[in-house]
Parts: structure tokens; C-alpha cells; sequence
């Protein structure tokens, strides 16, 4: 079976992004599986997971905006910021339709979030979501984010439910709460969905059940991961010197005039991808930057 590629999961409500990962090296009889960014438990969609050598790729992976379709129920704070966390405070709701579109409008905008505690990053070394679990609270920093769209579909009651198109980093369930704190009720996230990552769209992606059917048929290939970059085709002798880690004199190749120091390439030989180079101007030379192919 091969074992070098991208993979594109329709990760499933209840799983952490690592038990996602978990299930791919069982079904891939692989330890190197890795995923290039987390998703909560409660969430589902895209999540793109490189197998092999491709995890070699994973600081690479674009860092696009992303989308979601997010269920938010008003009324209700908790220390996750979503439903399956423990409820901090409940409140009576009379936001109207008027008030909820306008609070939709004023986050519709870059402004400068604050990470909640339950999330993956860490201080001092230690996952924010580690000391959470420990009852702790540490002080975070706000990121500014950007909510490039943020629209409603549907209301019912208490519970709405918006598509959002957002920049990276950005946090759907702190998103929630500061709504929820604008409209004077608190409010947390019931459901999430996201539609698109890294360029990836939910169309791509597949549950764990079809790629467990048809492994070899939902493996990617790597290349698929870095798109952004230019490619560069070389001949056989010198794809076994970049494979050696050797430079290549770009005035042996059929090579960009713009080209720009610093600039990476996916590199191909005979059709196959060999892995990422790096232009090096002042020698002329692409160096070896990581090498995927086995």
C-alpha cells in the first residue's frame, strides 16, 4: 500500500484531531501521520492529514482563511465556550432579530480576540487546555483576527446558526462568547462545522469509514499540500543529487527569471514528485529543502 501522501478527513463530532490521526495509522500500518492544525471535539469537517514522508510538508501547509458553519445558543456561558463544557452562568434571553444582526455586524470586522483557555496553545510550555483541566486560568494575550464574513442563516429561539469566513487563528467558540457578552446574555457554541482549511473544501474530504474502504483510493498526493509553490522539473542524474542534498546550478534548468531569494520550489523528476527546494540567488543554486519522495 502506499504510504506517502495527504489525506483529507471529514473529521467527526467527538473526535479529538489526534484520535483522527490515530485511526489513519492503524489503517495506513503507519506511525508518521500528522495533522496541520486542530480541531475541537465538538467540531467536524476539514481536516488535512499528511501520512509518510509527506508529514515532512506539514510546516508548509498554506495558512489560508477558513470557514465554518457554526450552531451559537444564546443564554448560556461555559468554561469550554461551547456545549459540552461545564455552565458558568445562564441567563434570560430577549434579543431580538434587530439585536442579533446588529451584533453580527460588529464583528464583522478585525478586531482583537482573546484565546480561550480550553485551546491547544501554550504557555510556558504547557497547553492552555492542560491547565484548564486543572482548574487553572492563566492570563493570555489577545490576536487580532479578522472576520472577513459573518452571516446569518437561521434562528430558531435561543440557538442561531452563521457561516463565518475568518483569517487564521481565529477562534469560533471565543467568537461566540464575545456575542454573547455584546448581546448581555452570554452565548456558546452548539455545533461546528468547518467547510474550508488550507484551501481544502468540504467537498474533498472524506469520512474515516470511506477512507477505511478505500485507503490507496483517498490518499492524495503530497504535492497536493503545497500548491502555492512554483514547480521545477529536473533530470534523473539530478534528482539523485537533490535527493543526496546537493545544490543544483539553476543555469542547468529551465529556470524563472523572477525568481526570488529565499523562494521555494516543489521539485519534480519523470513525473514524481521528489520534494521542496530553495532558490539561492547570489550562488544561483536551489538547495535542498526537504525531500519527500521514499
Amino acid at each position: 500500500m502506499i504510504k506517502n501522501g495527504l489525506i483529507l478527513v471529514d473529521k467527526p463530532t467527538g473526535y479529538t484531531s489526534f484520535k483522527a490521526a490515530a485511526v489513519l495509522r492503524r489503517i495506513y500500518g503507519t506511525k508518521r501521520v500528522g495533522h496541520t492544525g486542530t480541531l475541537d471535539p465538538l467540531a467536524t469537517g476539514v481536516l488535512p492529514i499528511l501520512i509518510g514522508r509527506a508529514t515532512r510538508l506539514a510546516s508548509y501547509v498554506i495558512e489560508a482563511d477558513k470557514r465554518y458553519i457554526a450552531g451559537i445558543r444564546l443564554g448560556i456561558t461555559t468554561d469550554s465556550l461551547d456545549i459540552t463544557g461545564q455552565t458558568t452562568a445562564t441567563s434570560e434571553v430577549n434579543v431580538t432579530d434587530e439585536q442579533l444582526s446588529r451584533a453580527l455586524e460588529h464583528f464583522n470586522c478585525t478586531y482583537d480576540q482573546l484565546p480561550p483557555m480550553y485551546s491547544a496553545i501554550q504557555v510556558n510550555g504547557v497547553r492552555l487546555y492542560d491547565l484548564a483541566r486543572q482548574g487553572k486560568e492563566v492570563k493570555r494575550e489577545p490576536r487580532t483576527v479578522t472576520i472577513h464574513e459573518l452571516k446569518l442563516i437561521s434562528r430558531q429561539g435561543n440557538d442561531f446558526t452563521v457561516e463565518v469566513h475568518c483569517s487564521k487563528g481565529t477562534y469560533i467558540r471565543s467568537l461566540a462568547d464575545d456575542i454573547g457578552k455584546f448581546l448581555g446574555c452570554g452565548a456558546a457554541v452548539s455545533s461546528l462545522r468547518r467547510t474550508d482549511a488550507a484551501g481544502f473544501s468540504i467537498d474533498r474530504c472524506r469520512s474515516l469509514e470511506q477512507i477505511e474502504a478505500d485507503p490507496k483510493g483517498c490518499l492524495l498526493s503530497p504535492d497536493m499540500a503545497v500548491p502555492q509553490f512554483r514547480s521545477v522539473t529536473i533530470a534523473p542524474t539530478q534528482a539523485v543529487r537533490f535527493m543526496n542534498g546537493a545544490a543544483l546550478s539553476v543555469d542547468r534548468l529551465r529556470f524563472f527569471d523572477d525568481a526570488t531569494d529565499g523562494e521555494l520550489f516543489r521539485m519534480y523528476s519523470d513525473g514524481e514528485f521528489l520534494g521542496l527546494s530553495e532558490y539561492k540567488s547570489e550562488a544561483r543554486e536551489l538547495t535542498t529543502k526537504c525531500v519527500v519522495k521514499e
